[in-house]
Formats: C-alpha cells, sequence, structure tokens
C-alpha cells in the first residue's frame, strides 16, 4: 500500500495531511491505517494526561507520583516510538538528537 506524508503534532495530539494545516513536530511516511494508529495513540495519551490530572492538582498520600506518571510516560513512550518507526529520516535523526526515544534496556 502506498504511504504519504503526515504531519504530527504531540503537544497538539494531532496526525494531519496538510504540512500548513496547523503547527506540527515531525513528518511520518505511513499508511493511511498506520496513521489512524498514531491517532488511537495520540488520543490514548489524552487519556492518560487527563487521568492524571487530579493526582497533580490534588495529590494524595496513597498516591505516588511514580505511579501517576508512569501510565502517562508509558503511553508517551509509545507515541515516540511509532513515530520514529515511521518517520522519514529527518525525524528519526531530530528524536535521536534529541533523545525522546525510550531506552530499549527498560
Amino acid at each position: 500500500m502506498d504511504k504519504s506524508t503526515y504531519y504530527v503534532s504531540v503537544q497538539g495530539r494531532s496526525v494531519l495531511t496538510e504540512r500548513g494545516a496547523s503547527t506540527y513536530e515531525w513528518e511520518i511516511e505511513a499508511t493511511p491505517e498506520e496513521a489512524d494508529q498514531v491517532r488511537i495513540e495520540l488520543d490514548m495519551l489524552q487519556e492518560k494526561d487527563e487521568r492524571a490530572f487530579p493526582g497533580y492538582v490534588f495529590p494524595w498520600p496513597d498516591t505516588p507520583e511514580q505511579s501517576t506518571n508512569s501510565l502517562f510516560q508509558s503511553s508517551l513512550d509509545r507515541v515516540y516510538s511509532t513515530i520514529y518507526r515511521l518517520g522519514t529520516s529527518e525525524t528519526r535523526s531530530q528524536m535521536e538528537q534529541f533523545r525522546l526515544l525510550p531506552d530499549p534496556a527498560e
């Protein structure tokens, strides 16, 4: 199946087909199904972020911050791994430079 260029914003939680439609951080080459997978992962990231928010605002002594952060971080790592896998050579190079990939030993 043919791949197209998509523009991904982790911060904006979006995957777009038009370069100038919105700001973006990464370019990927993906099939429509792969682009949908990135969208699903970004939606899951948003969900984890929203679930963690009350823990930041109203921290409970029995809910360690590490526990609150781990679900969000796991989801974020998954998004970045997928972006890296589908990314253009420039995207992969930038991600390596900024060390945005999870440590494979973890």
